[in-house]
């Protein structure tokens, strides 16, 4: 069925690598030897270059251990206490692995509201963007000790792959019990044949996913598709991969098992026309100075604003006008209207005393903003 080869883990520039509950945490507790291995095949990776972030399950698994709740599904309370309890383990457990090849971590903790509203959209990919500047490598999970089952994404395969969307990765890894997709499930059907490549998520690939899940994970292959389509969607391709084994990530560099899902577009491209197909809240004019520097790739910046239109909040999408009424492109733009009204035709240094508080110093970055 595969007609093109593979991507190769060797080209990410930026790779999430999602973890499940199953392959952290097992009767015993935390798999101390597997979260060495792991660590050592991320720090190989920051070595070389690759931005990673690891979107890890685990939380309830380790607390549910802690608190000595019983096995099975857990009522919401329980299991919010569970996170709570087991959130800290599991942030301390990344940390004292990764420390000692001098990979710093940090917690973020999202819920799905984050992603679906804009504002806190924008706020969680800035605090991502700047991690991954300073060489850090962002720990993320669902926050379940507040997430009730109308904010929840329900499992990491879909956290994991909106995060890559969100900081413009453009490869996915989920390690499970897993090793790919097959044509059936292999356990009942000595036919199945394992997918190496999957171009197009099409209703016949969509009716070969079952539902396998294990005692300690959420997801099957059903939420790993929906997975594959949100990152695909968004320029990422996506890895299936078994990841029991230590050195999960070195072993699939080496020709390891797995299943890829080829994206449509590069993650910018895709972001791009994302933001072009929003319907904007109101309308920003700028001087000759600000046109120029927009069509060069350059952020807009509040001293280039001649006039604001509309009201609108922080992350709404705006329009961009040129001193000809013309409209130069589209934004999502970082201050409400009458925060951009007060700072329009300033400095970005002089931000600070006129609203009283530092902000940032583009009205709307170039990675938020279609020219043309």
């Amino acid at each position: 069925m595969a007609t093109v080869s593979a991507p190769a883990l060797a080209q990410a520039k930026r790779l999430v690598i999602k973890i499940g509950s199953a392959l952290l945490v097992d009767q015993s507790g935390l798999r101390a030897d597997w979260l060495r291995s792991l660590a050592a095949d991320v720090a190989a990776l920051r070595a070389r270059g690759t931005g990673v972030v690891i979107v890890s399950s685990g939380s309830i698994a380790l607390g549910r251990r802690v608190l000595d709740l019983a096995g099975g599904a857990l009522p919401l309370e329980q299991s919010q206490a569970a996170a709570a309890v087991g959130q800290i383990r599991l942030a301390r457990a990344y940390e004292e692995v990764l420390g000692p090849h001098d990979v710093s971590t940090a917690q973020v903790l999202v819920t799905l509201e984050d992603t679906a509203d804009r504002r806190r959209y924008l706020n969680s990919r800035a605090t991502l963007e700047t991690l991954l500047s300073l060489g850090v490598v962002p720990i993320v999970n669902e926050n379940d000790t507040v997430a009730t089952d109308e904010i929840r994404f329900g499992d990491n395969d879909r956290l994991a792959a909106q995060i890559a969307v969100t900081i413009g990765a453009d490869q996915l890894l989920l390690l499970s019990d897993v090793d790919g997709l097959y044509t059936a499930n292999p356990k009942t059907d000595p036919s199945a044949k394992h997918l190496l490549v999957i171009e197009h998520i099409t209703p016949e690939i969509e009716a070969m996913a079952g539902d396998p899940v294990s005692g300690l994970s959420k997801g099957g292959m059903k939420t790993k598709l929906l997975a594959a389509k949100v990152a695909v969607a968004g320029g990422c391709a996506m890895a299936i991969a078994e990841g029991f084994a230590e050195h999960p990530v070195a072993a699939l560099e080496q020709g390891g098992r797995c299943s890829w899902f080829l994206p449509e577009g590069d993650p910018q491209a895709a972001r791009k026309r994302w933001i072009a197909a929003m319907k904007p809240r109101g309308e920003l004019f700028v001087d000759e100075g600000a046109a120029n520097a927009l069509r060069s790739g350059k952020s807009l910046l509040p001293a280039g604003i001649t006039k604001v239109v509309g009201r609108f909040g922080r992350g709404d999408p705006v329009t961009i006008a040129g001193p000809d009424r013309a409209v130069l492109g589209k934004g999502l733009v970082r201050y409400t209207g009458d925060e951009a009204r007060l700072i329009a035709g300033h400095r970005s240094g002089e931000i600070e005393e006129i609203l009283g508080y530092p902000g940032r110093a583009a009205l709307i970055h170039r990675d938020d903003m279609v020219v043309g």
